[in-house]
């Protein structure tokens, strides 16, 4: 008995061999399913595991959530054995599962064509329906750095002269082996429900200076329903998406000769964003805060001093002149901070709510731009509240509070909400930590939002609160962030008087509502497809004239609406009202107004609505205070 090792499965104990492979448990269990993997003390281990110790046990199949994540990354698996397959020669790197999918990265001279993807995915089903087992080898490093330089696989032997150990884990299909960690699914067959997605560019280890890859993306489910489902809404996003809406609407625009991340406005995206600040200025005002306006740069012993020179790394490089150097700012905080130390503070000043739409710039890579979404100048709706401890709590309560008034104002009602909390290094005092944690919290149960606990997920300076808006299709984007901040306050050494006479620090709360006016405005792109409520839209109103000999008075509507503060248009073109109508529909403008003998006649007008068709003849008078009613209440729907 002494080569036998007790595994309990279950209400079940089973003696297996030491060093046996943990299916052979498989015999032994009464299933009608097999499992796909098990799990041991919370870590997920392959049937290929060997026997290596008494362990308690249970059985984990597909609708196991982590047992998707082992699909992809054996997906990715999969992948590499197909390319390496149809190319020979080809250097592999890494491919992990991600969200939604798997990629794999390898370095070929030729770029993949989307000829070469059909050829890849086609291959993969024929080593799908060899059903090849997947086992775990375990050998030594040295034999493992063989085992790939006899293949050619230099950059696998890089990663394990790196981050193997005295004993490396691989992982073998067919004539395919890999170093991984694992773990997988039992074998090859197990991948049915897979689609390869897309090719990109990537760097070897994220690293500029290194080869550059080409990555392979795709996806797979445990069902042919759940991939098709995902692969409709992949169409759906892409008809979304805020780059290609973004020049059809001509909203915004890139160019080379601005460099990579940087926005204009067009005139049309540049009226929703006037909107939106303004709507934004109105209810910060409404609620108690003050506006700062603060420089773009600022000398560089500023941010030494703030800590961004030591901790935060997408700064730009100093700018020198004068014999100073200066830096472009990567944040508002230092400003605000710098504001406040202007005079001494009383505690009956306090709370100090200061807001800004300030305009940052970070280099990001240019690998990770992505239209509105990730850029290298943009401007945060950032605000900092200064208060004593005896106001933290009632001041996230208002954060909260004016947080989900503006989100809601703007069609969004669904969130994911994440409160992380401290870290194992940290700094300030941990009775303060405690009282923000507990103030961030009672403010989230206080606003009635179900939230989850991000235990130990703060950064080092101050707890935080995430909130997630969820789109039209389910997607979760990050705006909102209320954070504490117990670094700055203690590095600018700031206080204010007491009530008691003596030097208090002061409370800093760090706080963005929409995140940044470029992200958020690629987010609203998405939400509503290009088809802003009334409120926002560019042009509101188009007024569409049947011949030439009715121009007059759709100028004199325009008149009339524009003179009411409407945003409208008169289309003069001389085509056909149809195809004025066409074009009004793919520039997804809310209102038709169209004029013709009739209309001139009654002096009213004849009214489609975008989606919904022709609505009938209406009195100019009444259509004008129903419109208003309509953006006076920022009605999400137009209901005439």
């Amino acid at each position: 008995m002494e080569d036998l090792i007790r595994i309990k499965v279950e209400q079940s104990v089973f003696f297996i061999k030491k060093g046996a492979p943990l299916s052979e448990l498989l015999s032994e269990l009464p299933l009608t399913e097999k499992p796909l993997l098990f799990r041991s003390d919370g870590q997920l281990l392959d049937l290929s595991h060997p026997v290596d110790r008494e362990r308690e046990i249970s059985l984990v199949y597909s609708s196991d959530p982590e047992a998707l994540e082992v699909l992809r990354h054996s997906a990715a698996h999969l992948l590499a054995h197909a390319v390496t397959d149809l190319f020979p020669g080809i250097q592999v790197g890494v491919g992990p599962a991600i969200e939604n999918g798997f990629y794999y990265d390898f370095l070929r001279d030729t770029p993949f064509t989307p000829e070469d993807l059909e050829a890849i995915e086609k291959r993969m089903r024929e080593i799908v329906d060899l059903n090849q087992p997947v086992r775990r080898l375990i050998v030594s490093k040295e034999e493992a750095i063989k085992i790939f330089r006899d293949r050619g696989q230099t950059l696998k032997v890089e990663l394990i002269q790196e981050k193997g150990g005295d004993r490396v884990s691989c992982y073998e299909q067919g004539d395919f082996i890999d170093f991984c960690l694992g773990p997988h699914l039992p074998s090859t067959g197990h991948i049915q429900h897979f689609k390869l997605l897309s090719v990109s560019g990537a760097y070897w280890k994220g690293d500029e200076r290194g080869p550059q890859m080409q990555r392979i993306y795709g996806t797979a489910f445990f069902s042919q329903k759940e991939l098709q489902d995902y692969l409709n809404f992949l169409e759906e996003a892409k008809k979304r998406d805020h780059r290609h809406l973004g020049q059809e609407l001509d909203l915004y625009g890139t160019s080379e000769d601005l460099g990579g991340g940087l926005v204009i406005w067009h005139p049309k995206g540049a009226i929703i964003r006037h909107l939106i600040e303004s709507f934004w200025k109105d209810e910060h005002l409404k609620d108690g805060y003050d506006f700062i306006y603060s420089p773009h740069i600022a000398k560089l012993d500023l941010w030494k001093r703030s800590g961004h020179t030591e901790f935060y790394e997408a700064m730009f490089p100093p700018l020198e002149f004068e014999g100073f150097q200066y830096q472009l700012k990567p944040m508002n905080c230092p400003f605000h901070i710098i504001a406040y130390k202007s005079r001494q503070r009383s505690y009956r000043e306090l709370p100090l709510r200061w807001a800004e739409l300030g305009t940052v710039y970070r280099y990001e890579r240019s690998g990770v731009l992505h239209g509105l979404c990730r850029v290298r100048g943009f401007t945060q709706d950032d605000a900092h509240i200064f208060c004593r401890g005896d106001q933290l709590e009632d001041e996230i309560k208002r954060v909260i509070r004016l947080a989900i008034k503006l989100l809601s104002a703007f069609g969004f009602k669904d969130y994911g909400i994440y409160l992380a909390t401290r870290p194992d290094k940290y700094v300030g005092r941990l009775e303060d930590w405690n009282k923000a944690e507990k103030a961030l919290e009672e403010a989230l149960k206080h606003a009635g939002l179900p939230y989850q606990i991000d235990e130990g997920e703060g950064v080092f300076y101050g707890p935080k609160i995430d909130i997630k808006i969820r789109d039209a299709i389910g997607r979760l984007w990050q705006c909102t962030t209320v954070q504490l901040d117990f670094n700055l306050a203690e590095r600018f050494e700031l206080s204010y008087v007491g009530e008691d006479g003596n030097f208090h620090r002061p409370f800093l709360i760090h706080r963005a509502l929409l995140g940044s006016m470029e992200r958020f405005f690629g987010v609203l792109i998405e939400h509503y497809k290009g088809s802003f409520p009334l409120w926002l839209a560019p042009v509101q109103m188009v007024i569409l004239p049947i011949a030439d000999r009715h121009e007059d008075y759709a100028r004199e509507l325009q008149e009339k609406f524009r003179a009411e503060g409407f945003r409208v248009q008169v289309d003069g073109s001389r085509e056909k009202v149809n195809k004025k109508i066409r074009q009004a529909e793919l520039q997804k403008i809310p209102l038709m107004a169209i004029v013709g003998d009739k209309e001139v006649a009654s002096r009213n007008l004849s009214l489609r609505i975008h989606g919904q068709g022709d609505r009938g003849q209406f009195p100019v008078g009444n259509l004008m205070a129903r419109l208003n009613d309509l953006v006076n209440s920022k009605s999400l729907e137009i209901k005439i």
